[in-house]
């Protein structure tokens, strides 16, 4: 009787929890014209994927503001007319002024370190920058009252899994400490969520390529370590060679296989989950960003090697440290939860955008790139 009065308890505080959010969400839209959205922050969102995100709001008709460290995010990838801060999201002072100036509604939090060998060597680092700041971040909006928060996770949350393609309950078993530090602060947000009126939404990013097909941001990163990129400054003289990292993974060309998404894809997979957050304020999401077909890295060279029309020098390595040997994404779940339909899913289309923002990068002089 005692666990069954228990179990009663728990599933009629869980039900008011809910019924108050709903609430608050149905005030929320009441108090306010029709047509009229809250304002999304964008942490790092001078940044490669974060800048993209603020494309796509703003094509979708979103209020957008800013919040950037320049640390390797750069002030030429914040259009003109979105407000912008210079400042860390571990600044709780900043962030509040932020939240009541702009009357930010919901929260895309991209800001964070994100090569893999670098946090296998400098894990504190990965600690404090991606757990210990998202850790501050989410606290400024519980006390903010900010409703809504989609975080950018990763696909190296599950390590190197038994089965493949990957769905989002397969087990989280990170190998390296990027992927800790993100999974830590997926359960920040799950913890939180449950005591406090915040639905949140987590995407996992398997890898993340290609340039806005306007020419209106890429990736603009100095070296930056991701292949197409690689591949691509090689191509152009920027680079020597293109290093291969293992040779005798258990994959048909022996090199590590990757599930490869265009950056506007998934930047409209962030809008699209934002409006699903804000339509069902009781449920909060979790689902993998990818296309569910995997490359080799000699497939990617080769279609490099395609595009360009040119044959880039490649360099046979040993594996780096914290490599899995194949990462593809099983994209059932995103596609049966909201209307996400990609419009850029071909390797020579990604890899001719991020191609043409590279040769714009070039044309762009050293002052007008801000601080990288």
């Amino acid at each position: 009787m005692q666990n069954a009065a228990l179990l009663a308890g728990v599933f009629t505080l869980s039900q008011a929890i809910a019924d108050m959010r709903l609430f608050m969400s149905e005030t929320l839209k009441q108090s306010k014209p029709d047509g009229d959205r809250p304002c999304v922050l964008v942490t790092g969102g001078a940044g490669y994927i974060g800048s993209h995100a603020v494309l796509a709001l703003k094509d979708a008709g979103w209020r957008v503001a800013v919040i950037d460290n320049l640390t390797t995010g750069f002030r030429f990838a914040v259009p003109d007319g979105v407000p912008f801060y210079e400042g860390d999201i571990e600044d709780g002072a900043l962030l509040a002024q932020i939240f009541e100036k702009e009357q930010i509604g919901a929260i895309m939090h991209f800001a964070g370190s994100i090569i893999v060998p670098e946090s296998v060597a400098d894990p504190l680092k990965y600690y404090h920058n991606n757990t210990v700041k998202s850790r501050a971040l989410i606290e400024a909006a519980v006390k903010g009252g900010l409703p809504h928060f989609i975080f950018s996770s990763t696909a190296a949350t599950y390590g190197v899994p038994e089965v493949s393609p990957v769905d989002e309950d397969t087990p989280k078993i990170p190998i390296n400490p990027y992927g800790w530090s993100k999974l830590m602060t997926e359960q920040m947000l799950a913890d939180t969520s449950f005591a406090h009126d915040i639905n949140f939404c987590v995407l996992r990013y398997f890898n993340v390529a290609g340039a806005d097909p306007k020419g209106r941001s890429g990736q603009s990163t100095a070296g930056a370590t991701h292949l197409i990129k690689v591949a691509l400054e090689t191509a152009l003289g920027k680079r020597p060679s293109v290093s291969v990292f293992g040779t005798d993974y258990d994959t048909p060309d022996g090199t590590g296989v990757r599930d490869y998404i265009h950056v506007s894809d998934l930047a409209s997979a962030h809008v699209l989950a934002l409006e699903a957050l804000i339509d069902q304020p009781a449920r909060s999401l979790t689902m993998n960003c990818g296309y569910g077909q995997g490359f080799s890295v000699l497939q990617v060279l080769d279609a490099v090697d395609r595009v360009t029309n040119l044959e880039i020098k490649r360099v046979m390595e040993p594996r780096r440290a914290g490599d899995p040997g194949s990462l593809i994404s099983d994209p059932s779940r995103i596609r049966s939860t909201i209307p996400w339909q990609p419009q850029h899913d071909d390797l020579d289309t990604i890899i001719a955008h991020a191609l043409q923002w590279e040769r714009a990068l070039a044309e762009k002089s050293p002052t007008s790139r801000g601080n990288g």
